[in-house]
């Protein structure tokens, strides 16, 4: 199966009313993972890497290992994303080489630090939607600005700064009729990264899930039924794998996520492509610490690169069931890029397509 529009992707997971996660990429063995799962659990899927992963890895690697993915498991519909891009150039040289969606962040400037406002979102966004439509590929924005700094890229706000930068939703509704993007990258107050939260237990003195603005979700999902939201920095940092990494020679303390229930929440309410990068991390490095403390004597990175595929695999399939994005991979014909561009010429968008 060619790798699919992630347009389709959405839409059919808004029919079915579940969630689709989109899992950041640096290497082969996230690759294998993803797809091993995705299979085992028989799962529709984004794959995505943003500018940092591309930086690491070379854009044109990441595009051949997901061809690869997509030969192995012809089955499994599949989306190609960028994750933040910040530029048109970026998101142009993403779809020269095959991407089938792209993220323009316009909710920052170029240099992905500084937060842009509303009209020039809007102009940067709308300039690539314009570009990537007619190629029948996929365009998501944000509006509003997360916390934390993700590969580079990110205004990093402190929790206090990200309350007053969480996305309008009559501003919402405005930035989608004037962009026409497919999927909306909401700020809720989640934040990328493995430190998501502030606030403590008054007993325990544990670190909590942040507070999210779930209301924001709920308002926007009321205004726009149709419109695909997103869940940025929305790994669930589990206590389970960061106690790992510490067991193991890590020091990762006041390590905390977004709550499992209020993504489930979100999805409730329009939610539609959950991103998920931090909780691989995380399982691979505490299955890599683990082999390292065990057994030093090991050095072929086949001995731990291994089990680091496994862990993040677990990892994966957990997330697959939780989103429900599970048993949906043989439910529709999947579309090609040239198929989708009839939705696009229809004036089909994310919020009345």
């Amino acid at each position: 199966m060619p790798l699919v529009p992630m347009r389709q992707i959405l839409d059919e997971a808004a029919k079915g009313g579940y969630g689709v996660g989109a899992f950041n990429v640096n290497n082969m063995e996230q690759i294998q993972a993803i797809m091993q799962a995705a299979h085992d659990t028989k799962s529709p899927v984004i794959i995505q890497a943003s500018r940092g992963a591309l930086k690491y890895s070379k854009m044109i690697y990441l595009r051949n290992l997901i061809a690869a993915a997509t030969e192995e498991f012809p089955e499994i519909p599949l989306t190609m994303h960028l994750d933040h891009g910040n530029s048109v150039e970026t998101c142009q040289q993403a779809i020269e080489l095959g991407f089938t969606s792209v993220m323009i962040d316009g909710s920052l400037a170029e240099d992905g630090k500084t937060i842009n406002d509303y009209a020039a979102n809007v102009a940067i966004t709308k300039k690539v939607v314009e570009m990537a439509h007619p190629l029948g590929v996929s365009v998501e924005g944000e509006l509003g600005a997360l916390g934390g700094i993700e590969d580079g890229h990110g205004a990093g706000l402190s929790t206090d700064e990200v309350e007053k930068h969480l996305t309008n939703p009559e501003e919402a509704e405005s930035f989608v009729a004037e962009t026409g993007l497919d999927a909306l990258a909401v700020a809720i107050g989640t934040s990328h990264g493995a430190y998501k939260g502030s606030r403590k237990d008054p007993k325990t003195g544990e670190t909590l899930p942040p507070l999210l603005a779930m209301d924001r979700i709920r308002e926007i999902h009321k205004r726009m039924p149709n419109c695909h939201m997103v869940m940025h920095g929305s790994s669930s940092v589990p206590k389970k794998l960061v106690d790992i990494i510490n067991q193991y020679g890590g020091r990762m303390p006041d390590a905390a996520g977004v709550a499992l229930d209020d993504i489930q929440e979100g999805i409730r309410n329009g939610v539609r492509k959950i991103n998920v990068d931090t909780d691989s991390r995380l399982a691979m490095t505490g299955a890599a610490r683990k082999v390292f403390a065990e057994t030093p004597e090991k050095f072929d990175p086949r001995d731990w690169l291994g089990p680091a595929r496994e862990a993040a695999y677990e990892v994966y399939v957990e997330r697959m069931n939780a989103f429900g994005q599970a048993g949906h991979a043989g439910d529709y014909e999947p579309m090609t890029l040239d198929d989708i561009k009839s939705v696009y010429c229809s004036g089909g968008c994310c919020c009345n397509g």
